[in-house]
């Protein structure tokens, strides 16, 4: 059996979640599975790390930029579409040379709806899509009015026609038999830690190589950007706990992201205690995270298929989390490991903070439990889940 890997990483750099997430996943597929053919997009010359992992780059078809001169997502979607037929073509060239491929890998919507309706007949390959969220539910969803419909048939398509779906969350596929898209055959793969990058680390050593007190309170979060991540509800949080000898740490972020929490924390009177990181490599995170005596997720994009790359990279680290109380969350970790708090509830967010402050014995117990329930979700693991999955779609198949 071979897998076909499609997907259309937002950063051939590893400068997004998506894609890290993307490459580390593609790169344990390839030790287990080392005939798996990766197609990733790529403008011509671009500098990109797919290659380490044994991606083949076809030319990216660019329509998406001509929302330079009228910005709609339609013109991205146009070049999706483009892009999965380039991915046919380039497929049936394959089985000339004698390379067929027996599962379609996809986790883009748009190129999912092709290979699921229609593409994955044609070439005669059983489509799984890995499904992140609603496209009708997406921020960068085409916002055009009469584009509702065509919102609604790619998630239906996708979702519906399928060989299987992968979800990220079980309440994703609760969510799907609620309405009647039942999918032919589905299986929850969530999102993994890179066990190369994070594991535990000595608090101290770690706060000495960055240059903090060994007694301060520091709480981090890590992530590539902050939008809609209820940060400023942390920040506000923070400041009304009155903690002494706190600093929180954010690492990440974009400029304008960044500048936004810096003018919060001037207004609050709390600038020397907020410090802001610009995006650092994997491995300078995780000394961040190995500093922290709480790592915080306030919020995520969103709820019912809501995996947080960053959830499984805290766990990882050992140490306790606050975060949001969803209950796609709660299916990956408990409150032996996790102080839950109510959505938007700054106060809730404070007191938490202030209740892991206050308890060091409390934090440790957490930080162990985390690192314990961590264990079955390294991306070796998650490689292995696709396989099964793809053997188990074959063999009913066939």
């Amino acid at each position: 059996m071979r897998i076909c890997y499609l997907a259309y990483p937002t950063s051939l750099t590893l400068q997004s979640a998506n894609a890290i997430q993307t490459w580390t996943t593609l790169r344990e597929l390839r030790r287990i599975a080392p005939e798996t053919l990766a197609l990733i997009p790529a403008k011509f010359r671009e500098l990109s790390r797919f290659g380490e992992v044994g991606a083949t780059h076809l030319l990216r078809p660019g329509i998406g930029r001509l929302s330079r001169f009228y910005k709609t997502t339609l013109l991205y979607y146009l070049e999706h579409s483009a892009w999965a037929w380039m991915c046919l073509f380039y497929l049936l060239l394959e089985r000339l040379r004698g390379r067929r491929y027996d599962v379609i890998y996809v986790r883009q919507i748009v190129i999912a709806a092709w290979w699921a309706g229609l593409l994955g007949r044609w070439y005669g390959a059983r489509v799984i899509y890995e499904a992140h969220d609603w496209e009708t539910a997406n921020p960068s969803r085409a916002k055009e009015r009469w584009a509702a419909g065509l919102l609604h048939l790619l998630d239906r398509v996708a979702l519906t026609r399928s060989d299987a779906v992968v979800s990220l969350t079980q309440h994703f596929l609760r969510e799907l038999e609620r309405i009647g898209w039942q999918p032919r055959c589905s299986a929850v793969i969530p999102d993994a830690f890179d066990a190369d990058v994070y594991q535990p680390q000595e608090r101290a050593a770690a706060r000495q190589a960055l240059g903090f007190d060994a007694e301060d309170f520091l709480i981090v979060y890590a992530g590539m950007t902050f939008a809609h991540r209820g940060l400023d509800r942390l920040v506000q949080a923070f400041a009304d706990a009155q903690l002494p000898n706190a600093r929180v740490i954010f690492v990440g972020g974009r400029p304008r992201e960044v500048a936004e929490l810096r003018a919060q924390a001037e207004a609050l009177g709390i600038t020397e205690r907020v410090l802001l990181v610009e995006p650092q490599p994997q491995p300078v995170v995780a000394r961040y995270l190995a500093a922290a005596d709480v790592l915080a997720i306030p919020d995520t994009v969103t709820d019912v298929t809501a995996s947080p790359l960053k959830l499984f990279e805290y766990m990882a680290m050992g140490r306790p989390i606050v975060t949001v109380d969803l209950p796609a969350l709660r299916e990956v970790i408990d409150e032996q490991a996790a102080r839950f708090v109510r959505r938007g509830d700054v106060a809730d967010l404070e007191a938490a903070l202030i209740e892991l402050a206050g308890d060091p014995t409390r934090r440790e117990q957490m930080g162990a439990a985390a690192h314990r329930q961590a264990q079955q979700w390294t991306y070796a693991r998650r490689a292995e889940r696709i396989v099964e999955l793809a053997r188990q779609v074959v063999g009913h198949q066939t």
